[in-house]
């Protein structure tokens, strides 16, 4: 299908349906001229569905029949409804759509963490700007692991993901900066892979990978996610393509909100991980088990879910206002 001819075929008509959704109260013929146009563009949705869909066109038809929808039926639609779409949708194919920029991002993290491990355990001159002797064995020998246990669960699991949720709040709020998010990546890089080779050169690099993992492949996977989106948004901004500019960085943005808001939810759980778990009393593989299946559970998640949206064309725009947003059609 040629989709720009697609558009310029059609663009009057969902033109027309999106000024008659703005008005508040329609006459006799404009209400049936709504109808009329709600299921011409249902009927485009579905051509376009069923072909090799653009996901910012589809996402467009999509909204606009909903609030046609909404409108022609007068109903909201349940709250319950509109989260189940975006535990089961919106989130998951956000995430999907940006799974190899995380893949990137992820790599680049784990390159530079394990050259800094490597420097600053090798070699002497790094490991004395960090502190003296006495220092640096206290934070080998005590301070790293008490750090997991010095407060109540709770109120550890309530710190580490309101820090955790910070850094990712940054990345998606200065994300069109693109430099700004490479920063926060490598800054955290760099404070992982210091700690790593402090403890690898008192070795003690068990200690290290037995309190890290368990929260760790979970939280830093969260971080990874939203330091993709920070960048697809930085990107979109620098080639939007076909897309305008404007039209690019819409759409990016609303898939980066969607983002921002499940890694609030996301984030909860890797606190509640490195709160309850990392610092309990039960044999390392098992606190590095249930960290890697939590890790897993989401990437199932994202992996089956976000697949299945994303060939239906779905795009993970939130769709906060779509229905029942407008009054409905009186004669």
């Amino acid at each position: 299908m040629d989709v720009d001819a697609f558009v310029q075929v059609h663009e009057p008509t969902w033109q027309r349906l999106e000024r008659l959704l703005r008005q508040g109260r329609l006459r006799g013929e404009d209400a049936d001229e709504l109808l009329r146009l709600y299921q011409r563009t249902a009927t485009h949705l579905s051509v376009l569905q069923a072909s090799s869909p653009d996901p910012v066109l589809v996402s467009r038809l999509s909204r606009l029949v909903a609030r046609a929808r909404s409108r022609i039926g007068g109903v909201r639609e349940p709250a319950w409804r509109e989260v189940t779409r975006f535990l089961l949708v919106s989130f998951p194919v956000a995430v999907y759509r940006i799974r190899w920029v995380v893949v990137g991002v992820a790599a680049a993290f784990l390159v530079m963490a394990t050259a800094v491990a490597v420097w600053t355990a090798t070699d002497p001159a790094v490991l004395a700007s960090m502190g003296g002797e006495q220092d640096l064995r206290q934070y080998v020998e005590r301070d790293f692991v008490d750090y997991y246990s010095q407060n109540t669960a709770a109120s550890f699991a309530g710190q580490v993901w309101s820090n955790n949720a910070r850094i990712a709040a940054l990345c998606v709020a200065f994300g069109i900066t693109g430099v700004f998010v490479v920063y926060i990546v490598a800054a955290n890089a760099v404070g992982v892979g210091q700690a790593a080779g402090l403890l690898f050169a008192y070795d003690r690099g068990d200690v290290f990978f037995a309190f890290i993992l368990p929260h760790g492949f979970l939280e830093l996977t969260a971080v990874f996610v939203a330091a993709a989106a920070g960048l697809a948004l930085f990107w979109a901004w620098v080639s939007p393509g076909a897309r305008t500019r404007a039209d690019a960085l819409a759409a990016e943005g609303r898939a980066l909100f969607t983002i921002a808001l499940g890694l609030v939810g996301v984030l909860a759980v890797s606190g509640v991980v490195e709160g309850f778990v990392t610092p309990a009393p039960w044999p390392t593989p098992v606190r590095v088990g249930v960290g890697f299946l939590v890790f897993a559970g989401f990437c199932t998640y994202v992996g089956v879910l976000g697949r299945r949206a994303a060939a239906l064309g779905e795009t993970g725009d939130l769709r906060a206002g779509d229905v029942g947003d407008v009054a409905p059609v009186r004669g």
